[in-house]
């Protein structure tokens, strides 16, 4: 289990590492510093803040995840709404917000690997290799491109295989918070071109209701 911290001051830092109780725990003061460790290393969790001496926390955020859907927990004074929902839509899995108690943290860590043990990141199927976690999907060893709305829908239909799933469900969890701005129709389309890039997938249509991915 290897942990990324984030933090400018250097004593809260320390204190969330010592909390953590984890020996593969690696520390960044700055963005630099945490993007250099991001290319050498495979964090199963980041935790980062947002008020770092060479830019912003969020932009971090958004770079990890065009690239990978490890667990982030953000960190910040900024507790405004505004605020905690820009982290989130920017990809972040939690939002604490400073002071906070750092048993309060270990919990919600604990809480967010929890649900990354449950999930589904490298999933196979005959000719279908799907790695969520590295963004990679191939057929036949092949790779395909999918955009990030058709990996988001495509990870929720294979982690409920045999589940008919609601369209309004799906439209709330591709598109996050944005769900009441985007037209119905773009879930048709976004099926449609996933069916036409993975062909043969038992994506079916539920009339009146949404979609199932048969067994």
């Amino acid at each position: 289990m290897k942990i990324l911290i984030v933090e400018d001051d250097k004593a809260l830092n320390n204190g969330i590492k010592l909390s953590l109780n984890e020996n593969n725990v690696l520390q960044a003061f700055c963005l630099k510093e945490a993007r250099s460790l991001l290319k050498s290393t495979n964090f199963d969790l980041i935790i980062l803040d947002i008020n770092l001496p060479d830019g912003n926390g969020i932009d971090l955020c958004v770079e990890i995840r065009e690239k990978s859907f490890v667990p982030i927990i953000i960190l910040t004074a900024n507790d405004m709404e505004i605020d905690i929902v820009t982290g989130l839509e920017s990809g972040a899995d939690d939002y604490i917000t400073k002071p906070f108690s750092l048993a309060i943290l270990r919990a919600r860590v604990n809480a967010v690997l929890r649900r990354k043990q449950n999930d589904i990141n490298v999933f196979r199927l005959g000719k279908y290799n799907f790695d969520f976690e590295h963004m990679k999907f191939c057929i036949d060893d092949i790779p395909i491109e999918l955009s990030k709305t058709e990996q988001r829908l495509l990870k929720i239909f294979v982690h409920n295989i045999g589940n008919t799933i609601s369209r309004d469900t799906l439209l709330e969890n591709v598109w996050d918070c944005k769900a009441e701005f985007v037209d119905e129709n773009a879930l048709s389309v976004t099926v449609k071109r996933l069916r036409k890039k993975l062909p043969d997938i038992p994506i079916k249509t539920v009339y009146g209701i949404g979609y199932v991915w048969e067994k």
